[in-house]
Parts: structure tokens; sequence; C-alpha cells
């Protein structure tokens, strides 16, 4: 059987969604697999709601946009509203549960993972890894890839001068899977 996953991770600029849909994109390249990544920029990158898509799969890739998700990422309201109506009946959503409350989300029609990002990063020390632990989360809930390869690839897409939070991102990874485990 093939694997194709895609996903929309959306949220507020400044949240961390380009790192997090980098480092997904990566993974999958590290684990031999084809991926696109597109990160939309603008006005959005400051406060805005920021988003980027990804697709992973195994098979050639025919398109890098996506008009109906496989899953979704919200990371806030706004961006739960723009493209919750856009996911695929039974698609994935995880949902910053810190930030957007799960009872908008619409749970008979789709697989809901909510998930507090931001005070599961605030138990480790910084809310700045809300991203990272949404991303550990999405990982447990589509079982993409291994989050042992997503954690290998930290050191490819956080900056060298901010290498010494790496083992602590890594750290957020696991809450987040552990957090979508239920």
């Amino acid at each position: 059987m093939s694997l194709y996953q895609d996903v929309i991770i959306a949220g507020f600029g400044g949240q961390g969604v380009m790192l997090i849909g980098n480092l997904l994109a990566y993974a999958g390249m590290e684990h031999g697999l084809n991926v696109t990544y597109i990160p939309v920029y603008g006005p959005e990158m400051r406060g805005g709601t920021a988003n980027c898509t990804v697709v992973v799969s195994d098979d050639a890739i025919g398109s890098p946009i996506i008009r109906s998700p496989k899953s979704l990422i919200i990371m806030n309201r706004p961006s739960l509203d723009k493209f919750q109506p856009q996911l695929v009946d039974g698609g994935v959503l995880v949902v910053n549960s810190s930030l957007v409350d799960p009872a908008l989300a619409d749970a008979s029609r789709v697989r809901l993972v909510p998930v507090a990002c931001n005070e599961i990063a605030d138990g480790l020390g910084n809310t700045r890894m809300a991203n990272m632990v949404a991303l550990g989360a999405f990982i447990e809930a589509t079982g993409v890839l291994p989050l042992s390869v997503v954690e290998e690839s930290l050191s490819h897409v956080i900056a060298k001068h901010y290498s010494h939070l790496i083992p602590k991102n890594a750290e957020a990874l696991r809450a987040g899977a552990e957090a979508a485990k239920g």
C-alpha cells in the first residue's frame, strides 16, 4: 500500500508554522520519501494567519497544491475557520486546544485530536515550542513518519546558533505525541 499524506499547517505569524512544515518536509526526505513544501508568505508573517502545505508520499507527487487536505494542524481560531471546511471527511484535525475551543471542530465529520500545545510547551519551559508539540501530535495521529526521524531532522532545520534548543524541541515533539495518544 502506498503512503500519501498531505497537511495544511496554519496559525498566527510567529507561531512557528513554517518551521514545523519545513521540519516535516525535511524528515520526509531523510526517510526516503517524496515531499513538497509550500510556505505562504506575505503580510501574514507577523500576527495574521500564516500557513504552509506539505505533501509526503512514496510515489511521485502530481501537484503540491492541496484543495481538500487529508489533515490539518490548526494553531489558532482564524485558521480553523478558514481551513476546516476544506478538510476531507474522516480527515485528521490536530487543534491547539490552548487557543481553539475543540467544540468548534466538526468532530462528527473528522478525526479530532485536541492538544493543549501552549500549556504543554509551558510545562517544558518555553511556550514557543507549542508548534513542536502540535507536530508531535500530528506524527502520532497520522503515523506518516517515525517520530525518531523527525527528531533526527531537527538539527537540519534549526539554525546552528539555536542548536542548544534541539533537545528541548525533541522533548516537545515527544510530549505532543504522548498527548495525541489520548
